[in-house]
C-alpha cells in the first residue's frame, strides 16, 4: 500500500467559454488531487491549505490528461533493440507475409527484449493500456506469445494489457485453429483473424472459425481486416449478423476496415447502425496512404472508434512513434478540426473516451474516485495537447510516475 500523497499544482480544465463570436475557449484552474491507492479521493482548489504532516508532489503547472490506450499494436514484430535494419520491399501481401515468415525464427529469441523496449516507448508518450496482436502461425508456433507475455506481466504494475492471439498468415491453414486454442489456453486473451477473403479465401468459413474460438474461450474479438471495397463491406455485415447471432454484443472488434470508407455513404450509414446496436468497435491507424473507415460518421451514430500505432520499426515498416496522441493529430488535420471544442473532444480516440470536458463544456474528469491514471504536459488546454503533440513530461498509473519525472 502506498503512502496517500497529494499532486498540488496541476491544471485542470473547468469549462468552456464563449465570446461573441460563438468562438469557444477553454478555461482552466490549478488544483491539488489527494493521491491514495491508486485513485484521486480528493480535489481542491490550489488555495487549499494541505496539511503540514501531509506529503506533497509538485506538479509544476502542468496540465493533466487521461492517460492513453494503445489499441492495436504488435509488440512482437519490431526491430527497437536490435541493429537498424529497413524492410525488404515486397510487391503483395503475400509476398510480405512470405518475407516476415522466413525471419520469425530468427526473431524469437528476443521477442521480450524487443518488446520490452517497444512497451517503454510506448509508455513514454502516455499510453498505459496496451492491446498488442500476437503472432499465432505454423512458423514461430507459440514462442512469441511466451516472450510477449513475459514482457507485459513485467510492466503489470505501470499499464494494464490485452493480448490478441493473432493468425497472421491465415486461420484457415493447417493446424492454426489447434495452435489459436492452446495460444488461448497459455495467456492470449481475445481471438483475432485475418482477411477471410483476401488470405482466407473463404469469408463464411474463416468468420465462423473466428466465432468459434470466442464462444469456445469466452473470450472477445479483434480482426484484422484489410479487405476493400464492397468485399470488405460484405465482410463486415457478414460478421455482424454472426456477433448478433451469438450474442456477443459489446464483445467484437474491427481493425482497419478499409472497406467502411469505400461504399456510398447510405450503405456507411446502415452498417454504423449495426455497429452501433451491437456495441462492435472500429481500430484505425489514421494511415496515410490507404482510405480510411468513416470515422466521424461512425462516432456520430454511437460506434467506438479507437486509436494504435500497429506494428513500427519492423519488417513491414520502417516508420512510426509510438505516439497515440500523434495519431489524433493526424486525423484532426485530416478531418480539418482545428477549432478549440472539435480538437478537445477529439482527445478521446487516444484515451478510449475520456476527456476533461464533455461537449457541452461540463466537467466530467478527473472526478474523486477516478483512478489515478495522468499524463502531464507543458500546455494550457486539451485542444492545444491535440494540436501540437507536446513532450508527456509524466505519465502516472494508478498513482505512481511511470514514465518522466516531477
Amino acid at each position: 500500500m502506498t503512502v496517500p500523497f497529494w499532486l498540488t499544482n496541476v491544471r485542470l480544465e473547468t469549462g468552456y467559454v464563449q465570446d461573441e463570436k460563438g468562438v469557444y475557449e477553454t478555461k482552466t484552474e490549478l488544483f491539488h488531487l489527494k493521491i491514495e491507492n491508486g485513485k484521486i479521493v480528493e480535489k481542491k482548489s490550489n488555495s487549499f491549505a494541505i496539511p503540514q504532516a501531509e506529503k506533497t508532489i509538485d506538479g509544476k503547472g502542468l496540465l493533466a490528461l487521461p492517460t492513453f490506450k494503445e489499441m492495436h499494436n504488435h509488440l512482437d514484430k519490431t526491430y527497437l533493440s536490435l541493429d537498424w535494419k529497413a524492410p525488404i520491399p515486397a510487391k503483395s501481401l503475400e509476398e510480405r507475409l512470405r518475407l516476415e515468415a522466413m525471419e520469425l525464427e530468427e526473431l524469437a529469441p528476443t521477442a521480450k527484449q524487443r518488446a520490452s523496449t517497444m512497451i517503454e516507448l510506448l509508455l513514454s508518450h502516455g499510453s498505459t493500456h496496451i492491446r498488442t496482436h500476437v503472432n499465432i502461425d505454423p512458423y514461430i508456433g507459440l514462442k512469441n506469445l511466451e516472450g510477449i507475455k513475459a514482457a507485459l506481466e513485467d510492466y503489470s504494475d505501470k499499464l494494464t494489457y490485452e493480448i490478441v492471439a493473432f493468425p497472421q498468415h491465415g486461420l484457415l491453414r493447417e493446424n492454426v485453429i489447434p495452435l489459436m486454442k492452446e495460444a488461448m489456453r497459455s495467456g492470449a486473451q481475445l481471438v483475432g483473424g485475418l482477411d477471410p477473403a483476401g488470405i482466407d479465401r473463404n469469408i463464411e468459413k474463416s468468420l465462423y472459425e473466428v466465432m468459434n474460438l470466442a464462444t469456445e474461450f469466452d473470450a472477445d474479438i479483434d480482426i484484422h481486416l484489410h479487405d476493400g471495397g464492397h468485399v470488405g463491406f460484405y465482410t463486415v455485415d457478414k460478421f455482424t449478423e454472426m456477433v448478433e447471432e451469438a450474442k456477443w454484443h459489446n464483445r467484437a472488434s474491427v481493425s482497419h476496415a478499409f472497406s467502411l470508407g469505400e461504399v456510398p455513404v447510405p450503405q456507411q450509414e446502415e452498417i454504423a447502425d449495426k455497429l452501433s446496436t451491437l456495441g462492435m468497435s472500429i481500430m484505425s491507424t489514421i494511415p496515410i496512404t490507404k482510405s480510411l473507415p468513416p470515422i466521424d460518421l461512425l462516432d456520430k451514430k454511437g460506434v467506438n472508434v479507437y486509436l494504435g500505432c500497429d506494428g513500427f520499426y519492423d519488417s513491414w515498416g520502417p516508420y512510426g512513434t509510438g505516439d497515440v496522441l500523434e495519431k489524433v493529430t493526424r486525423y484532426g488535420e485530416l478531418y480539418r478540426r482545428s477549432d478549440e471544442r472539435s480538437l478537445a473532444q477529439s482527445l478521446k480516440f487516444a484515451t478510449g473516451g475520456p476527456t476533461p470536458l464533455s461537449k457541452d463544456g461540463e466537467v466530467v474528469w478527473p472526478l474523486p474516485g477516478d483512478e489515478a491514471n495522468l499524463v502531464l504536459v507543458n500546455a494550457t488546454c486539451s485542444a492545444e495537447a491535440v494540436a501540437r503533440t507536446p513532450k508527456r513530461e509524466a505519465v502516472i498509473f494508478k498513482g505512481k510516475v511511470v514514465s518522466g519525472q516531477l
